[in-house]
């Protein structure tokens, strides 16, 4: 396995010393020969085996003649045809033979989640079934999976022998826990912590689980969205900076307690402390209560000291004009992003945000997708100084060859890197490109449907594939 590549069921992988056959590989417009070609080289079939959509069967053939079980992981249900799943069910290499269904299995072994359709397939059993394996570790991976499970099957997995499995079955809301398993819930140290998230809590459960000498499970209690008003002033003195600002987010604080209990946490902030800058900057929970207040109290927060509670107040829709004329020139960036994810947000609005601090990549749709942002000013923005700001201008899909040439020029990796999979690039970038320091624009530029195939080949031949 090459050295510098990760495994390819873990997501994209770019071969640091090859990678333009790891992002050829991953060309949708690579002919079937550039393919089959580039199974003969290790980096060249880890571009292959991440291709979206179904393999030829001579493609498929060639990666297990040249990378056997590391490759056959890949190839499996409607990413082959039906006779090629034949093939390698009868595949004289038993690596080949079992090389999916290990993965699955190595991955429910490792507590990972997969999906519930693979879990089925690999098992040959119903996902029913599948909950009542002999398998602890299978049990689990079914209640990590099986995210609309019935109620019956529900209690069975909260009922389950192995902690592992009732971990599992409690740690998102839904299915849910019926109120008659509540307390044996709260009460099982496997469990407790993640039912008191979420469950409504009587005092008397309450009370119990705060004699419990565990910081997180106080720390899951004060993010519980139902905790009663006398339930919050019990938590008031926890000397813990996650319990603090859960409460400070509390619907059941005044204004002045709300001040005391940020300003104790920015305090150790400012001392160094690390458990407050998590409690300050990690979203653990956000005040969704606000929400449904009356539109005259929701008001009242535009004035919060506490950004958390404008930018709640951003994802409303009902504000009225003066709300959003605030709230778009608020001094936390976050708050001003949360505003212009409104359907109507005017178009100078969005601009000067991107312009100003570039978009989120990590979260979809970005604000360039965004209906009312003026998209033939895209191109303007090659000209600012942040990289998030010039990158932001490759969204245009006709981007102009002259601002092409600049963006591939860019100092900034990740710059260099959207131009690389550029729809409007040309030959000739796409080979200084190609020829880039950072592995990853090679891989991106290398993986551009538009890339002729005459680079294909002489890529092959470089290789001497």
């Amino acid at each position: 396995m090459d050295q510098h590549a990760e495994p390819h069921y873990f997501g994209r992988v770019t071969s640091l010393d090859h990678p333009q056959l790891s992002g050829l590989g991953r060309n949708p417009a690579a002919p079937e020969d550039v393919l089959i070609r580039l199974t003969a080289h290790e980096a060249g079939r880890h571009g292959v085996t991440q291709r979206r959509g179904r393999f030829s069967d001579a493609v498929a053939e060639a990666l297990l003649t040249h990378g056997g079980g590391d490759s056959a992981v890949s190839l499996h249900g409607d990413r082959i045809s039906p006779a090629m799943r034949q093939r390698i069910a009868e595949h004289p290499d038993p690596a080949v033979r079992s090389a999916h269904g290990d993965f699955i299995r190595h991955m429910v072994d490792r507590e990972v989640e997969i999906g519930i359709d693979l879990l089925e397939g690999l098992y040959g059993r119903p996902r029913a079934s599948l909950a009542g394996a002999s398998d602890p570790k299978l049990r689990a991976a079914i209640a990590r999976a099986w995210h609309d499970r019935p109620m019956a099957v529900q209690e069975g997995l909260l009922a389950d022998p192995d902690p592992r499995v009732r971990a599992a079955a409690t740690l998102q809301k839904q299915p849910g826990v019926p109120p008659e398993w509540a307390d044996r819930c709260l009460a099982d140290p496997a469990t407790q912590i993640n039912v008191a998230r979420y469950l409504p809590l009587t005092m008397g459960q309450f009370t119990a689980l705060m004699e419990i000498e565990k910081a997180e499970v106080k720390q899951a209690v004060a993010y519980n969205p139902h905790l009663s008003a006398a339930m919050v002033a019990r938590l008031l003195d926890i000397d813990d900076p996650l319990v603090r600002v859960a409460v400070a987010q509390s619907r059941h604080v005044d204004d002045e307690t709300r001040n005391r209990l940020y300003a104790l946490v920015e305090a150790e902030h400012a001392e160094g402390s690390f458990a407050a800058k998590v409690a300050l900057h990690w979203y653990f929970g956000e005040p969704l209560w606000l929400c449904e207040l009356p539109l005259d109290e929701r008001m009242a927060y535009l004035d919060c000291p506490h950004a958390v509670f404008r930018r709640v107040l951003a994802s409303c829709s009902d504000l009225p004009e003066e709300a959003w004329r605030r709230l778009d020139n608020d001094p936390v960036v976050s708050v001003r992003r949360a505003a212009a994810r409104r359907p109507d947000t005017p178009p100078e609005v969005l601009e000067r945000l991107v312009r100003d601090h570039g978009d989120v990549v990590n979260i979809a749709p970005g604000l360039v997708e965004h209906p009312n942002f003026p998209r033939h000013r895209l191109r303007t923005f090659i000209d600012e100084p942040n990289p998030r700001v010039r990158y932001s201008a490759l969204a245009d899909p006709e981007l102009p060859v002259a601002a092409l040439q600049r963006l591939a020029a860019d100092a900034e990796d990740s710059v260099r890197r959207g131009a690389a999979r550029h729809p409007n690039i040309t030959d000739a970038l796409l080979e200084q490109l190609l020829s880039d320091p950072d592995p990853n624009v090679v891989d991106d530029a290398a993986a551009n449907p538009v890339l002729h195939p005459t680079w294909m080949y002489r890529i092959l031949n470089d290789a001497d594939l």
